[in-house]
């Protein structure tokens, strides 16, 4: 095991988790793509007056996911995009196409990505790094409305 000098850790916390505040949003998507939803769980942060704990969010879908990712160059989201795309095709010969041929690719993109996400709220902010934003991502070309469950457990103040 290689031990690292230059790492440095903060002292642990304890905080003692006397809440659980949970709400929803619906997202209107336009179609394919990644929707920015930062500000909307920041809000609910906010509302739920949170201090310490953890953020969790839950998309209640099978062919739309959540993710992290840079905020600051929009190639990195188009990147993302291609790369979903050429992993999962649609027009691929997939069986299950009921609802047409980016229905299966849709469910897969879902499954290599995530329907949840948790992420540290410190001192009343949510823990995210410079250049990171929540996205729901869409894998349908059609406009959905996506459900999102919010949940913060921790310390309220």
């Amino acid at each position: 095991m290689t031990h690292y000098k230059s790492t440095s850790r903060t002292p642990p916390s304890v905080v003692t988790a006397n809440s659980i505040v949970t709400s929803q949003i619906e997202v209107q998507t336009t179609g394919t793509g990644f929707f920015d939803v930062t500000a909307e769980v920041a809000a609910f942060v906010r509302e739920a007056r949170a201090r310490e704990g953890a953020a969790t969010l839950f998309i209640r879908h099978t062919s739309a996911s959540l993710t992290i990712q840079e905020n600051a160059d929009p190639s990195v989201l188009d990147d993302l995009a291609t790369a979903l795309d050429r992993l999962a095709p649609a027009n691929a010969g997939w069986t299950h196409d009921t609802e047409g041929p980016d229905d299966m690719p849709g469910h897969i993109k879902t499954m290599l990505t995530s329907v949840s996400l948790t992420i540290p709220v410190l001192a009343g902010r949510l823990a995210l790094g410079t250049w990171q934003a929540i996205y729901l991502v869409e894998h349908r070309r059609a406009p959905h409305r996506r459900q999102i469950v919010l949940q913060f457990s921790g310390q309220v103040g």
